[in-house]
């Protein structure tokens, strides 16, 4: 099966559109990654608890009550 590009570019857009710059660094919401990979969010959690060494150490951070109501 071939990849359409125009499939590719929405796609592309779609991550794009979930990515927010938060405390000068890029990040994704934990709900959105685990979205984008097929799996529910408390799976992924989990995952990268699991082989936290995997990971670097700055790979994931809580939100503020603040910084989430700013993502609404």
């Amino acid at each position: 099966m071939e990849n359409n590009p125009k499939q590719i570019l929405l796609y592309g857009e779609t991550i794009i559109r979930k990515i927010y710059w938060i405390r000068g660094e890029k990040v994704m919401l934990d709900s959105d990654l685990a979205d984008l990979y097929g799996v529910h969010t408390k799976a992924l959690k989990q995952a990268v608890k699991r082989n936290m060494a995997r990971f670097p150490v700055d790979f994931m951070f809580e939100l503020t009550q603040k910084e989430m109501v700013s993502l609404r």
